[in-house]
C-alpha cells in the first residue's frame, strides 16, 4: 500500500499545483508559478490558510480587483507562451462573478487561467449561507457555475478525493495548445478545509510534454498540390505564431518562396516592422496595403487565428471563389474556418513541412519584388504622414503614438486592448523585436490594459513595459497600478485622455448619430442631456493619490520629457497626455457590419442605414 499524507483539500491543491512542469523542445518550465488573490470567507480559511503557512513553494500576490487579478494571470500567461500560469482565488458570490469576464477573454483567447473560486457549503448546515444564490429548481447551483459558458473545463469539489481525479484533468486541458482556456475548480467552504490522507506520489514532480503537433502528410500533399498553381500567396500570421515560436520558421518561409505577410492583432511582431515581406496588419484595423494584398490575392495561408470578423472584414477582405484558403492551426475547428482546407499541426512544424515540400517541387510566387517594394513604401509614407505631421492642439492621438515610437526602449512591451488605440497601433507600430506588442482583442475587454502590463511585467520582469489605456478604460480598472506598487514592478501606463469613449463616438458619427453618450460631460440643465461641460479629470493627481507617479502633458515637448522622467523612475508612473477625440487613424479600405436602426427620426440614421444595406447585399 502506497505512503499517505494527511492535508487539507486546499493544501493539498496547492502541493500538487507546486508540482506541475511542462516540458518543450527539451526545455522544462515550471507551470505554475503562484497564486494571486483576494480572500474572503469562501477562501481565507483554506486557500488562504494553507497560502500563509508557507506548505509550497508558490507565490502570493494580492489582488485588488477580482477582473484585473484575472487579466494579470492571463497576460502573464500570453507573454509566457503558454508556458507558465497563476492561479487565482477568490471568496463566494462577487468575488467569484467578477471573474467572468476576464475568464471569457482567456478562454476566447486560447490562454490558459485557473480559477479557484470558494463555493457554499455541502454539508447546507448554514443554508443559505452569506453570499449564496437560492435556485429553486436545482439546489447544486451557486454564482460559480456562471463562469461554465467561460470555461473549458469546470468542476465542483464534493468530497476531498475527487481532486485526485479533477486535478489531471483540468491540468491536462490547460497544457492541450488546441483546448486551452479558463479552468474552474470550485471550492465549497466546507470542504476546502477538510482532510483527507492523499496517497504521496499524487504530489511527485509532474512534466507535462507538450508535443509539436506534425502534419499530417495527406493533408500536407493536399496543400502542396493547391499552392504549387498560386501566384499570388500571402500569409496571415495569427497568435499561434508566437504561442509556437515560429517567427523563424515564418521569416525564412516568406524570404524562400517571396510570400508577403500580414498580421492579426495576436500575431504582430511575428516578423520585425522592417522585415521586407512584412506588410502590416490585416482587416479592419489593418494596413492599407496589406488588404490590398489580401484582395489580390489567389492563395492565402491563415496560421494560428480564429479569423474574426475584424481579421475578416466581416468575411468581405477576400472572394472565396478567388483565393484559395488553407488553415494551419493546432485545433481543428479553427483550421476549418471560413471554408479553409485544414492543415492541423504545430505553426512551426507545418511551415518547416511546407518549406521542404514546396522547395522540392520548386516553388516561387511570381510577384515582382519591386512592385512589392513601392508599395511597401507607400504604407511607410502613409504611416509617416499619421505620426510625425506638425504639432497640433489638442494633440492627436497618432503623433503621440509617432513619438512614443521614438522614445520606448526597444524591448519594451507594449500593452493595449480595447478603445481606438488597437486600431491605430495595429496600423503604425513597429515591432523592433519579437513579443513586444501585446493586445487583447479577441474580447477587446476594457480594462485589461494595467492589469495585463502588470501580469506582462511578472512574466518578464527585466522588459520595460508600457500601458496604453484610453480614459474609459483607465476608469473602469486601475487598481493592478496598487498591486504594480506593492509587488515592487515598475510600469509606466500613458492615458490618452480624450474625454470619452472615442472609438464608439467615432462609430456612432460615422452612422449618422451625433455622439450621444459617448462624451464624458456634465448633465446641461436646459436640455437635461449628457451635453454640458467637459469633465476635467486629473489622471495624474489620481496617480499621485495611489502612490504612484504621475505626470501631465499637453504638448509633444511634455510628452517627451514625461516619458524620459518615466523611464528614470524607479517606481510605477502614470502619464496623462490630453488628446484630441477622434484625431486617430481612418479606416484602411476594409469593410466592418455593423447594422444601423431600420426606423430612424434622424434622417442622417436613415442615410446611414442605406449605406449600410448596400454594403450588406454587396458583400453576402
Amino acid at each position: 500500500m502506497s505512503e499517505r499524507i494527511r492535508l487539507t483539500v486546499a493544501q493539498a491543491l496547492l502541493h500538487y499545483l507546486d508540482a506541475q512542469y511542462v516540458e518543450r523542445d527539451g526545455e522544462i518550465h515550471k507551470f505554475v508559478s503562484g497564486v494571486i488573490g483576494i480572500f474572503g470567507h469562501g477562501n481565507v480559511l483554506g486557500i488562504g490558510e494553507a497560502l500563509e503557512q508557507g506548505y509550497t513553494t508558490l507565490s502570493y500576490v494580492q489582488g485588488h480587483n477580482e477582473q484585473g487579478m484575472v487579466h494579470m494571470a492571463v497576460a502573464y500567461a500570453k507573454q509566457r507562451r503558454r508556458m507558465g500560469i497563476y492561479a487565482c482565488t477568490t471568496s463566494i458570490g462577487p468575488g467569484a462573478t467578477n471573474m467572468i469576464t476576464a475568464a471569457a477573454g482567456a478562454t476566447i483567447n486560447r490562454l490558459p487561467v485557473l480559477l479557484l473560486p470558494g463555493d457554499v457549503f455541502v454539508d447546507r448546515q448554514p443554508d443559505p449561507v452569506l453570499q449564496q444564490l437560492e435556485c429553486s429548481y436545482d439546489r447544486t447551483i451557486s454564482v460559480n457555475d456562471a463562469l461554465k459558458p467561460v470555461s473549458v473545463f469546470w468542476d465542483r469539489i464534493t468530497r476531498p478525493e475527487q481532486l485526485l481525479a479533477s486535478l489531471p484533468e483540468a491540468l491536462a486541458i490547460m497544457v492541450d495548445p488546441a483546448a486551452t482556456g479558463a479552468v474552474t475548480i470550485a471550492l465549497p467552504q466546507d470542504v476546502q478545509v477538510e482532510a483527507f490522507a492523499y496517497p504521496q506520489e499524487f504530489f511527485e514532480k509532474k512534466i507535462w510534454n507538450i508535443p509539436r503537433v506534425p502534419v499530417s502528410q495527406d493533408e500536407l500533399a493536399s496543400v502542396v498540390q493547391l499552392w504549387q498553381r498560386a501566384k499570388r500567396p500571402v500569409i496571415i500570421a495569427g497568435g499561434g505564431v508566437h504561442y509556437a515560436d515560429a517567427g523563424e520558421a515564418l521569416a525564412a518561409f516568406a524570404e524562400d518562396f517571396h510570400v508577403p505577410v500580414v498580421e492579426t492583432q495576436a500575431g504582430k511582431g511575428a516578423l520585425r516592422g522592417n522585415h521586407s515581406w512584412n506588410f502590416g496588419g490585416v482587416g479592419v484595423t489593418g494596413s492599407r496595403v496589406g488588404n490590398q494584398l489580401i484582395r489580390e490575392a489567389d492563395f492565402i495561408l491563415a496560421i494560428g487565428t480564429r479569423l474574426s470578423d475584424f481579421t475578416t472584414a466581416s468575411k468581405s477582405l477576400w472572394d472565396q471563389r478567388q483565393a484559395t484558403l488553407v488553415g494551419l492551426n493546432v485545433n481543428r475547428r479553427d483550421a476549418l474556418k471560413a471554408g479553409a482546407v485544414p492543415l492541423v499541426a504545430d505553426a512551426r512544424e507545418g511551415l518547416i513541412a511546407l518549406r521542404k515540400a514546396l522547395a522540392a517541387v520548386g516553388y516561387c510566387s511570381s510577384y515582382h519584388v519591386s512592385a512589392l517594394q513601392a508599395l511597401k513604401s507607400h504604407w511607410i509614407d502613409e504611416v509617416n504622414q499619421w505620426c510625425y505631421s506638425r504639432e497640433e492642439t489638442p494633440l492627436s492621438q497618432t503623433v503621440v503614438i509617432g513619438l512614443l515610437q521614438e522614445l520606448i526602449e526597444e524591448n519594451a512591451v507594449i500593452v493595449a486592448a480595447a478603445g481606438s488605440l488597437p486600431g491605430d497601433l495595429h496600423r503604425l507600430w513597429w515591432c523592433r523585436e519579437p513579443h513586444t506588442y501585446h493586445v487583447e482583442y479577441g474580447f477587446s475587454c476594457m480594462g485589461y490594459e494595467i492589469a495585463g502590463a502588470l501580469g506582462v511585467k511578472l512574466a518578464e520582469p527585466e522588459r520595460p513595459v508600457y500601458a496604453f489605456v484610453g480614459d474609459g478604460s483607465f476608469l473602469l480598472m486601475n487598481a493592478e497600478l496598487l498591486t504594480s506598487l506593492q509587488e515592487k514592478q515598475k510600469i509606466v501606463v500613458v492615458v490618452f485622455d480624450n474625454q470619452g469613449y472615442g472609438s464608439i463616438n467615432s462609430l456612432q458619427k460615422s452612422h449618422g448619430s451625433h455622439g450621444f453618450g459617448t462624451e464624458f460631460r456634465e448633465r446641461d440643465e436646459a436640455s437635461g442631456q449628457l451635453t454640458g461641460k467637459p469633465l476635467p479629470i486629473d489622471f495624474a493627481q489620481w496617480a499621485r493619490a495611489m502612490g504612484a507617479e504621475g505626470i501631465q502633458a499637453t504638448t509633444l515637448g511634455e510628452v517627451r520629457d514625461a516619458v524620459q522622467a518615466a523611464q528614470r523612475a524607479t517606481r510605477s508612473v502614470v502619464i496623462d497626455v490630453k488628446v484630441g477625440m477622434n484625431t486617430g487613424t481612418t479606416e484602411s479600405g476594409a469593410w466592418w457590419r455593423v447594422d444601423v436602426a431600420e426606423i430612424s427620426a434622424s434622417p442622417d440614421v436613415r442615410l446611414a442605414r442605406e449605406h449600410a444595406t448596400r454594403h450588406c447585399e454587396h458583400h453576402k
